[in-house]
């Protein structure tokens, strides 16, 4: 885990962490607008889909979150450099709302509520590190046992896909971090020139 973090990924802990207590002042407005509103709510805004991964629900959810952004977005942001780093983790943020609008619609709850947090983008990242570097050793905090990067992604999108369909774990966007993950996966591929649309120009192998 470097010390000296590249720009974007620096500026993005400073940016969480400045709205997270910006949230203990302005706490209900900024819910009420800037996190992430199902469509049915009435209180739903294009720009949410955006904003509301840069809130969160407290202490234990923004320290996780930055934790992972700082173990892994330096690595992720040296391998694709500043600019298409802050592409890919937007397009992982955007994709990962846009999911979680689709299964709230789709399956609308008894109660409406908002969705917030950065787990979405970071979900992309942990995606992007399983692909790039799948024999790096990585271990869960709960589950202390190493095992290569790649392992540890596929294990975590089952669990998250488990628990998303069973509602084992409710109160948790576990489509959001799925749509976090299936964004990055598509942009990863685009980006090797393995669609059928290619990019201009290959960034990676």
């Amino acid at each position: 885990m470097p010390l000296d973090l590249p720009p974007v990924t620096r500026n993005l802990l400073i940016a969480n962490v400045a709205v997270f207590f910006l949230q203990f002042v302005a706490g209900q407005f900024l819910l009420l607008h800037f996190a992430l509103w199902p469509l049915g709510s009435g209180l739903f805004e294009v720009w949410q889909i955006v904003t509301s991964a840069f809130m969160h629900g407290g202490v234990t959810h923004i320290m996780f979150n930055m934790l992972a952004l700082y173990m892994f977005g330096g690595t992720i942001e040296r391998t694709f450099g500043a600019r298409e780093f802050t592409v890919y983790y937007f397009v992982c943020a955007i994709v990962a709302s846009l999911l979680q609008l689709a299964v709230l619609w789709f399956f609308p709850p008894a109660q409406y509520g908002p969705t917030l947090g950065a787990s979405g983008a970071i979900f992309g990242l942990l995606l992007a590190f399983g692909m790039l570097y799948p024999h790096e050793k990585v271990m869960l905090i709960f589950l202390p046992i190493p095992m290569p990067a790649w392992l540890f992604v596929i294990l975590y999108a089952a669990a998250e896909l488990t628990m998303g369909v069973t509602g084992i774990e409710p109160g948790v966007a576990h489509f959001a971090h799925l749509g976090g993950m299936l964004g990055g996966l598509v942009l990863i591929q685009y980006w090797r020139g393995r669609l059928p649309w290619k990019p201009r120009r290959r960034l990676l192998r």
